[in-house]
């Protein structure tokens, strides 16, 4: 499943550089489809945490896997910036043609480098394979029982509440922190800079909120992230140049990744044994969720306070109420 939703993921992203001018229902479609294979590959690729590291490597692993991922995404994004600045050095008629060629490197570039997971990840089974439409069935029983029986996994149930609030600031930021920046008449030129920054600042800070998470626990590096977050709010609503702007991709940076990837690990020490494709669906789906409370809590504070400024600082809401959440969390495990 994870090979089948990631080859459609890539497929329908080359195809994105076929779509012509002016073809927005079809960029539509496909955009969706390939939005699609990325959140349904992720739901089986997070659940193979629990068959490749123990409970004791949860924070490492998983910090590993995000380190390498943010590495990657931004040796790429770089070539992809540097063909679109200078389309000429690489042989390409425009800034045009270069998007067409960056959908295309970003498809390629993902199905190579989902090869090793493919070819040697092994997954340890809680019972044996059964044909499709068997599985079909059974899947739907048993996520009607699972929904049924959630008040049984009380702590789980209410760090996915957290997660899905806190998760939206995180989202809100990366989502919006370039609209952001162009009412703030920062060039563009600086804000893509920006976002290479965080992407490389990401890389070596995950691997740092992994170590951090087996010392003092996923939970509290999270909360750590958390408080982090809360203070690069505040410092956005009180910026004014660019230096500052790049202060603030740095620090995102530093915890982007952390928050992430102890986010999965504690999860993953969470989730009941042989359940993991279908709780970590319940994960990712909240992920997804995330994505629409914050910007509509933005949206609606620049609409009434005609600031995007305080439109920026509302988001600290979103990192507050899943903080609190999350400690509730913390308390309920220790009973």
């Amino acid at each position: 499943l994870l090979g089948a939703f990631t080859v459609l993921g890539a497929v329908a992203t080359v195809v994105l550089a076929l779509v012509g001018r002016g073809e927005w229902l079809v960029a539509a479609v496909v955009f969706a489809l390939a939005s699609f294979g990325f959140s349904a590959a992720n739901s089986f690729y997070d659940s193979l945490l629990l068959d490749v590291a123990g409970p004791r490597e949860f924070e490492r692993v998983s910090a590993l896997g995000y380190a390498f991922g943010y590495l990657g995404g931004g040796i790429l994004f770089a070539l992809n910036v540097g063909m679109t600045l200078s389309p000429a050095t690489f042989g390409l008629a425009g800034p045009a043609e270069a998007v067409r060629w960056s959908f295309v490197t970003v498809g390629l570039w993902w199905l190579l480098f989902s090869l090793p997971g493919l070819a040697v990840v092994r997954e340890r089974r809680s019972r044996p394979t059964v044909p499709w439409d068997v599985a079909v069935r059974e899947a739907v029983v048993e996520l009607r029982s699972t929904v049924h029986e959630i008040r049984r996994y009380r702590v789980l149930a209410l760090f996915l509440v957290a997660y899905w609030l806190y998760i939206d600031g995180v989202n809100t930021v990366a989502k919006m922190c370039v609209d952001y920046g162009l009412s703030l008449g920062f060039p563009q030129s600086a804000l893509i800079s920006a976002l290479l920054i965080t992407q490389f600042v990401s890389f070596p800070a995950a691997l740092a909120f992994g170590w951090l998470g087996s010392r003092i626990g996923a939970r509290d590096g999270v909360l750590v992230a958390i408080a982090v977050y809360v203070i690069a709010t505040f410092g956005a609503y009180r910026m004014d140049s660019v230096d500052d702007f790049y202060w603030l991709a740095a620090t995102v940076g530093l915890v982007q990744g952390g928050v992430q990837a102890l986010s999965r690990s504690y999860f993953g020490s969470l989730v009941p044994v042989g359940k993991q494709g279908e709780f970590f669906g319940f994960y990712n789906m909240m992920g997804k969720f995330a994505a629409v409370l914050g910007p509509v809590l933005v949206g609606v504070t620049a609409l009434l306070s005609a600031s995007p400024r305080t439109a920026i600082l509302s988001v600290e809401l979103l990192f507050i109420a899943g903080g609190a959440v999350l400690i509730y969390v913390g308390r309920l495990e220790r009973r």
